[in-house]
């Protein structure tokens, strides 16, 4: 393995959310569905002789000690006591902000490739176990699989589902979790489901009524793509996506979008490239 290897990262849709509680330490009780998508960033590792964390391609407006990438190895590090260093480098494609898990999921290859070459020898429970430590949705890319998801997101159960095209849209603007999550108008009592419950077709999203009060933006491009597919919102937004049996469906709406308006197509997957990444090398 050289440090011209790249490791994927791939996006998440929620392709449900319900808020059933909220925890004494005031984190939401959730239940969740994720999938991935074939749409991912791509990091390069460079080991490094002393102990230092450097990103080579630092996030705008994001000051290291909030990027989920350094924080991820240097959690690492530190658990492990390791005394190596590393340099990371990061093609990001998944847009911030949209919900689409981005740098969560940056931060669990992170911890994937890092446990790899640095030789720390976690098992992938245990990288799950410390990757909740840095955010609610880093044990799902850990963990590899489509998932039913609940408690803060870190209960996982595997799920088969279909595997559809979707069209993505990418409203230009950043929605704020914190701010969803603290809005006084998010519901925060809704029902439990079940998984037989969402099969068969519950698919709501608890932060949608506060993310369209927030941002038109986002009202504007999930209303234009209900003309063409039943939409959804992923997470606490931006992105919205509606899905289609075939990539040429969902190319001809991505062809019609209006102008100010941005998107792109991507395949749903049950697996994720990472575990795949992992049994390679």
């Amino acid at each position: 393995m050289s440090s011209n290897d790249a490791w994927p990262a791939p996006a998440k849709l929620n392709l449900m959310l319900r808020i059933v509680g909220r925890r004494a330490d005031g984190y939401h009780e959730l239940q969740t569905v994720f999938q991935f998508l074939d749409y991912q960033d791509r990091l390069f590792f460079t080991p490094r002789t002393d102990h230092q964390i450097l990103i080579k391609t630092p996030l705008e407006g994001v000051a290291p000690d909030q990027d989920l990438t350094h924080r991820a190895a240097r959690l690492l590090q530190m658990k492990t006591q390791c005394r190596r260093g590393i340099e990371i480098r990061l093609e990001k494609r998944i847009p911030m902000g949209g919900g689409l898990g981005g740098g969560s999921s940056d931060a669990a290859t992170t911890l994937f490739a890092l446990n790899r070459i640095w030789h720390t020898g976690l098992t992938q429970e245990q990288l799950v176990e410390l990757g909740s430590e840095l955010g609610a949705d880093v044990p799902i890319f850990l963990h590899g699989h489509a998932a039913w998801a609940e408690g803060i997101g870190e209960q996982l159960t595997d799920i088969e589902l279909p595997e559809p095209w979707h069209l993505i849209l990418t409203p230009d603007c950043h929605v704020s979790t914190a701010q969803i999550f603290g809005s006084a108008d998010l519901t925060r009592n809704s029902p439990r489901i079940t998984i037989r419950d969402f099969l068969q077709g519950e698919r709501s999203n608890d932060c949608l009524p506060v993310v369209r009060q927030l941002h038109p933006e986002v009202t504007a491009a999930l209303d234009w793509l209900e003309r063409h597919a039943p939409a959804q919102m992923t997470g606490t937004g931006a992105c919205v996506f509606a899905a289609f049996s075939n990539e040429s469906a969902a190319r001809s709406v991505l062809r019609q979008l209006p102008s100010g308006l941005q998107g792109f197509v991507a395949k749903g997957s049950n697996r994720s490239p990472l575990l795949d990444k992992l049994r390679k090398d």
